[in-house]
């Protein structure tokens, strides 16, 4: 089976991170490349809610972290034994799987009860040298155990066996000597025994290889009769093992793991502890399987395609953990580093998506319809109707051919596109819907882009930006935050900021700024000319 690759945008995904993982994701799979899943690290903004609703797409899987966990490695799946199942069936599962040291015992429901070891089933059959005794061993497990059948007639029923274990030999004294009323006789040929043992009011008699059986076959007693093919010193061995395992099996101070836990957490707690085996349990806290010490050596690591970044800022939480096995990107090259080479495409265009349709072109396949139309929904979203500085000939280009395949309008489509957000959130959310952060030198600043085409009614809002700027700028340690009101009809950005006006100053040459807010005419791409002219100052 080969392992899933995860194809991830950025943190806060506009509508290109996403769609661009889903259609890369679609391609690998289209030509061989199977298990890649698209996903995402975030909601989906109310723009990219709506393509996705309006192609007939749910949004790709929410992925929290890539850091590895026991689910990443190939642990043991042993046999789950029930507490009921004697302890010879474990010790013949055992011994035929060397390399098990330990197995699960599980309660009806699946959960986990406790664990039975080689060295557990040694412990109990020394103990029971010293105190040779069975306490209410069923009977299901003791005919099991010795192969044996009752003798009783059928009307008798036994459901469990208890008493001091004593096998009759030849004594000066008398017969069965000191043996008391309730035990377990073992003998072979010994009718006097037999007899004898009946009259003590043993709990069981069993006759090995004894061809006493015949005689006594249909007895009416109080006495279980059992008749088995072993010879007394076996069977008095395997009637030890006729024990429910749930006896044996350690409870008491287990520790366990859940498929969810992390890797680096789950060593250090292996560290800590000397176990040679650990459960693994799933959500419902069943047992799956168990680990060993040596399944940590080399584990498997997540594999990942980045698209739309290649920031570690950026990134999906636990990428140092993870294989990185491709970044497809239209942004500058930032701050991932890999060991090793990996598959890397970035392209100055305007769009991530942009460059997947290209691949898709390159090896003779077309996306379906609604994909299509998906396609060219995000390459419009992310060059702002191609009135992005960062737009070129062959985002429109790709784009009309998307439109086509699709059946589509490209104008009435880059119209639905940004008249799908939502004005009606709170000031805090529509700010982190696509919010991004940049380390310029020593700076370090948050801006935040809300493409629309209204911007007037954003505008009426500015004081309630404002105060959560302010709150975000305090708790994060921002040098200064930005709020990009980006009206595509206008073709301009309101600047909403908080922070030193005089570095705005410089840096989009613009005098007499009066309050907290500008209008910079011509400005729509936060990567290709806001943050290209705050480095220029803080470089």
């Amino acid at each position: 089976m080969q392992p899933i690759t995860y194809v991830c945008g950025h943190r806060n995904p506009d509508t290109d991170s996403i769609v661009s993982a889903m259609a890369y994701a679609s391609l690998c799979n289209a030509i061989g490349e199977n298990d890649y899943v698209p996903a995402r690290l975030g909601p989906p903004n109310d723009e990219t809610n709506y393509l996705l609703n309006r192609f007939g797409f749910q949004p790709p899987m929410l992925l929290s972290t890539v850091r590895t966990q026991v689910r990443d490695i190939e642990f043991d799946r042993p046999p789950r034994l029930s507490v009921s199942v004697p302890v010879s069936h474990a010790w013949e599962i055992l011994q035929k799987n060397p390399n098990l040291s330990t197995l699960p015992v599980t309660n009806e429901d699946g959960t986990l009860f406790g664990m039975v070891s080689t060295g557990g089933i040694a412990e109990s059959d020394m103990k029971a040298i010293e105190v040779p005794m069975l306490h209410e061993a069923p009977i299901f497990n003791v005919l099991s155990a010795l192969e044996g059948h009752i003798i009783n007639r059928d009307e008798d029923v036994f459901d469990a066996i208890s008493g001091e274990v004593v096998i009759a030999l030849p004594t000066p004294g008398g017969i069965l000597r000191g043996v008391k009323e309730g035990a377990v006789v073992l003998c072979g040929q010994q009718e006097d025994v037999v007899e004898e043992a009946l009259k003590l009011k043993a709990s069981c008699i069993i006759l090995c290889q004894s061809n006493l059986a015949e005689k006594y076959l249909g007895i009416s007693s109080p006495t279980c009769m059992i008749a088995t093919p072993y010879d007394a010193w076996r069977a008095a061995r395997m009637l030890y093992q006729a024990t429910p395992v749930g006896r044996i099996a350690k409870t008491d101070g287990l520790v366990c793991f859940h498929l969810d836990d992390f890797l680096d957490d789950v060593q250090e707690t292996v560290l800590q502890s000397r176990y040679r085996s650990y459960p693994v349990l799933d959500r419902e806290n069943n047992v799956i399987g168990t680990l060993g010490r040596y399944h940590l050596l080399k584990p498997q690591r997540k594999r990942i395609v980045l698209v739309d970044h290649n920031e570690v800022g950026q990134a999906v939480p636990g990428l140092d953990q993870a294989e990185l096995v491709g970044i497809i990107d239209h942004h500058r090259l930032a701050d991932v580093q890999t060991g090793y080479p990996v598959f890397m495409r970035n392209e100055p265009v305007g769009s991530t998506t942009t460059i997947v349709a290209t691949m898709f072109q390159e090896h003779g396949l077309m996306p379906g319809e609604k994909l299509a139309g998906l396609m060219a929904a995000a390459i419009v979203s992310d060059t702002v109707m191609f009135k992005s500085p960062t737009t070129t000939p062959k985002d429109r280009r790709i784009a009309e051919r998307l439109a086509r395949i699709a059946g589509l309008d490209l104008d009435e489509l880059g119209k639905e596109v940004f008249s799908a957000s939502s004005a009606d959130k709170s000031a805090e959310a529509l700010l982190q819907t696509d919010f991004k952060e940049f380390h310029l030198g020593d700076h370090k600043l948050g801006i935040s882009q809300i493409t629309t085409m209204d911007s007037e009614h954003m505008i009426e809002r500015e004081e309630e930006f404002l105060a959560e700027m302010d709150k975000l700028k305090t708790s994060r340690g921002y040098d200064m935050v930005l709020l990009m009101i980006t009206d595509v009809l206008r073709e301009g950005t309101e600047l909403v900021f908080v922070g030193d006006k005089e570095i705005l100053r410089q840096a989009f040459n613009v005098n007499n700024i009066e309050g907290n807010r500008l209008f910079l005419k011509g400005v729509v791409s936060r990567k290709k000319q806001m943050v290209p002219a705050l480095s220029l100052l803080w470089g």
